[in-house]
């Protein structure tokens, strides 16, 4: 086992390294997690992390010190089923519906999974965004539209959450290589202005305040408004907008706010500014561009390296620290590397305002077959 373990100090990346260690089935030892700290060891969210990955493997064995400050993990196999998680509302489920979306094509058998938690907060990706931008690149992977689907059926805002997400997907045996280098031009923009427990005028003040901005560049813009009352609204107010543009090759990119958590000691938001904030978060990542936004530059480069022994392609824009890291943790999982290179803009588009520089990820899949899946 020493030989086939990787070893890591601290809490950083800690969803990353578990989730890559499930697919590869390589152990991992984590150290002097917040050893320093006043409070040492696993958050409560982190320990709710675990407890969800040895609800979707079978066989996993899981060693965590009396300190809780080292943990050891060794995966079993990806089982995948019917399955409900209450999240720590320290993390939105956005946190924990991402590690389930990189693990969900693998399984034995097909994923429904019942997540109770906080839908949107400002820390992670809200459930809205994940399914509005990061399902259309798995179902690229996937080659299928059916099944895989992400549907709320209750909101609950930061800090005390009560909401309810219902996901589903399919297990594949293998994934298709993707070829996407041309995001096209943007063609619409689309978005959800939610609240939750406070007043209905809150979503028309940020939907007017969004367009104030947007509505200089595009004229296709639909926000749909989501107030929600009663047992569909969770335990605590909240209000939030999230903004998808979408091109004219399907690529989609995203951008959102929250608004602050009751009790959190910041300021109070205020509609308008969050809806302006919004528009300009969005207009910041269309000018860095790209067929992936940063939030999914991880899951498609995962699923790039997941795919067949044929080259995959994929344009983005500048890579995120957090995909920096990623990068260099598939190395150390699967032993393999990507080709990057900066795209080439034509002498004809020089003139032209483009955004910023954009970058070509290439790599071989490694053939990775699901050994869970029945062969039909």
């Amino acid at each position: 086992m020493s030989t086939n373990t990787l070893h890591y100090e601290g809490c950083n990346f800690f969803r990353q390294r578990l989730v890559l260690a499930t697919l590869s089935g390589r152990s991992v030892k984590i150290k002097k997690i917040r050893s320093k700290d006043d409070d040492p060891g696993l958050k409560d969210f982190e320990a709710s992390f675990i407890r969800l990955l040895d609800t979707l493997t079978n066989g996993s064995k899981i060693v965590v010190s009396e300190t809780g400050t080292s943990l050891l993990y060794q995966p079993g196999i990806l089982v995948g089923g019917s399955f409900e998680h209450d999240c720590n509302p320290q993390r939105s489920i956005g946190y924990f519906l991402e590690a389930i979306i990189s693990l969900a094509p693998f399984t034995k058998k097909p994923i429904t999974a019942k997540l109770r938690g906080v839908t949107n907060d400002k820390i992670d990706p809200s459930v809205d965004l994940i399914r509005l931008t990061t399902l259309p690149i798995v179902k690229k992977f996937l080659g299928t539209d059916e099944g895989v689907e992400i549907k709320i059926n209750r909101r609950g805002a930061a800090p005390d959450g009560g909401g309810e997400v219902l996901f589903t997907c399919p297990c594949r045996q293998k994934l298709r290589p993707v070829q996407f280098i041309d995001p096209g031009k943007i063609k619409r923009i689309r978005g959800i202005a939610w609240a939750a427990r406070v007043s209905p005028a809150v979503t028309n003040r940020m939907v007017d305040a969004t367009r104030s901005i947007l509505n200089k560049f595009l004229t296709d813009i639909y926000i749909y408004t989501d107030h929600v009352k009663g047992s569909q609204s969770g335990k605590s107010p909240g209000f939030g907008l999230t903004l998808v543009a979408e091109t004219t090759n399907g690529a989609f990119l995203g951008a959102e706010q929250s608004s602050s958590a009751k009790g959190s000691g910041d300021p109070p938001t205020i509609p308008e500014d969050l809806g302006k904030e919004t528009a300009k978060n969005l207009l910041e990542e269309i000018y860095r561009g790209g067929c992936v936004d940063t939030t999914n530059q991880s899951v498609a480069a995962l699923f790039m390296v997941l795919g067949q022994q044929d080259v995959s392609k994929i344009q983005i824009g500048q890579l995120t620290p957090y995909s920096i890291h990623f990068l260099r943790h598939i190395k150390e999982y699967f032993q393999l590397m990507f080709k990057i290179d900066p795209v080439q803009v034509a002498e004809e588009e020089e003139d032209l305002q483009i955004g910023g520089e954009k970058l070509l990820l290439t790599c071989v899949g490694i053939g990775y077959s699901n050994v869970s899946k029945a062969i039909l």
